[in-house]
């Protein structure tokens, strides 16, 4: 399930939630419980294939683009 990330346009409240894609947008700040949340943009996630020999890759061990960054 994907994590969606909201905010409160009345009292500025940031929160981020599991739904399933097909789920309708969340509408009602927790926190001031006005009916004020909007749907941010956000970056994708980045799944991580497993290592030649079925491993999952290390990080800090170069198996990812931050790793490579000296």
């Amino acid at each position: 399930m994907p994590i969606y990330e909201y905010t409160c346009s009345a009292c500025g409240h940031r929160l981020e939630t599991l739904q399933k894609m097909s789920d309708a947008p969340l509408s009602d700040c927790p926190a001031c419980h006005a009916r004020a949340l909007e749907k941010l943009m956000s970056v994708a996630g980045i799944n991580v294939k497993a290592g030649r020999n079925g491993a999952a890759p290390v990080c800090g061990a170069g198996a990812c683009p931050a790793c490579a960054i000296e």
